[in-house]
């Protein structure tokens, strides 16, 4: 998948040591980066960090980014592997701030905030791999074949992954 928005001239800039250039990039990747990794972690302050250590990465080995047109794919597919490695350093299970998944409505019935208090049980019960598969697609908005290139995947195979997943999401909300 190229991104539209992608400015090659930018990320060659960028990739030649231009701060600034690197500063648009961050400007423009930042914010679907932050929705993936806090999709993995389940943490703002864990996703966050995660993010920081991939611009770190992202800045490093931007030269080896072959097609500066799939520049947001591959800036999601590293944030979404360091919001994996902080999972694994850490060993520990994560809980899903609430608060953090969206604005609700403070006023209104309470059994209409059931299933976010629901879907975020059953995606803080996946593992690590599982809600990167659902961030790439869902949070990063990512399609088969983007997230296949950066998961090392075909796109059939990430369509059929995503496929069992959802249906054992829906079946785990259905009997939550």
């Amino acid at each position: 998948m190229t991104d539209a928005s992608a400015n090659p001239a930018t990320v060659r800039q960028a990739a030649a040591g231009d701060e600034a250039a690197f500063a648009r990039i961050v400007a423009e990747h930042h914010a679907p980066m932050a929705r993936v990794a806090y999709a993995i972690t389940g943490d703002v302050e864990t996703a966050a960090d995660a993010v920081q250590t991939a611009w770190s990465t992202a800045w490093r080995r931007l030269g080896s980014l072959r097609d500066p047109l799939t520049i947001r794919a591959w800036l999601v597919a590293i944030a979404a592997n360091e919001a994996r490695q902080v999972l694994r350093r850490q060993r520990r299970r994560t809980l899903v701030n609430i608060e953090a998944i969206g604005d609700l409505p403070a006023d209104g019935e309470p059994g209409d905030r059931i299933s976010t208090v629901d879907l975020a049980r059953v995606l803080r019960g996946l593992d690590p791999d599982d809600r990167t598969l659902l961030a790439l697609r869902f949070a990063a908005r990512l399609d088969s074949p983007a997230i296949a290139a950066q998961l090392g995947l075909t796109a059939s195979g990430v369509r059929s992954r995503l496929s069992r997943l959802l249906e054992r999401v829906r079946t785990e909300l259905d009997h939550g």
